[in-house]
């Protein structure tokens, strides 16, 4: 059993060759998710920090980030910091509570040059104020811009999320708004964080993990999954564009035949 599934694992993840197959413009995925995993195995491999792996997991941001601007992406979100993290030691929160602000703060000119639309998706809870207000500004100052949208997962749960769009819909139908019979799927969805984004068409997880860590849960049902064994830091565009093509090859059909 164990050997059927290192072989399906490994057939999600193409060859170099098949990462230089041209990609068909018309079919290129509208949102792509990315649950970034692997900043600190690659540090430790490497004798390092684990703040180190983060360090350079924010430079393959923004090499992703304008790789998939290039091939027509509408909507890249990015898992950057989950609920659950805050369980990490403090000495590495607080780390990873800096990335946002060095990452926007040196990239916002770019973004703003290649049309890069910034939001966030999660709760404003317990993040610092530094963190907040740098985010704040990237998505005060492109919310004109008509490019990609850089959709940031920071402190962001989908367990919680569902909680909390199940609560809104309660208070709802408490208040005579809304009757429970009316409640169905694009009720629960335009409640959700992503009320105004597409649902991901393709889920990309790097580092060998084959799970999705409370991430999307309700969005993902229907997305095409690639898992690839590279950490997060060694990850590149050529990677990318691999996950692009699989995607491509295969067929989407939603329940149907």
């Amino acid at each position: 059993m164990l050997e059927k599934f290192s072989k399906w694992k490994s057939n999600l993840t193409p060859t170099k060759t098949e990462s230089t197959v041209d990609l068909d413009p018309n079919t290129v995925p509208a949102h792509v998710a990315i649950i970034m995993d692997g900043n600190g195995r690659w540090a430790k491999q490497k004798g390092l920090p684990r703040i180190a792996g983060h360090r350079e997991g924010m430079k393959v941001v923004n090499k992703i980030v304008s790789k998939a601007n290039e091939l027509g992406v509408e909507v890249l979100t990015l898992y950057a910091f989950s609920t659950e993290n805050w369980k990490r030691p403090k000495t590495e929160v607080d780390y990873l509570m800096k990335l946002p602000e060095r990452f926007l703060g040196m990239e916002l000119p770019k973004l703003m040059e290649e049309n890069v639309k910034v939001r966030l998706m999660g709760s404003l809870d317990h993040l610092p104020e530094h963190t907040l207000k740098a985010v704040t500004k990237a998505v005060h100052e492109t919310k004109d811009n008509t490019g990609l949208v850089l959709n940031f997962a920071l402190n962001y749960g989908s367990r919680f999320e569902m909680v909390e769009a199940m609560k809104e819909i309660a208070k709802q139908v408490e208040k005579g708004e809304m009757s429970s019979d009316e409640i169905d799927a694009d009720v629960i969805g335009a409640h959700l964080m992503t009320a105004e984004l597409k649902d991901p068409d393709l889920l990309i997880r790097t580092s060998g993990e084959i799970r999705l860590s409370n991430f999307m849960l309700w969005q993902l049902a229907y997305s095409e999954f690639w898992f690839t064994d590279v950490l997060w830091p060694d990850f590149n565009e050529e990677n990318f564009v691999e996950a692009i093509t699989v995607y491509q090859k295969r067929a989407r059909r939603f329940g149907g035949v």
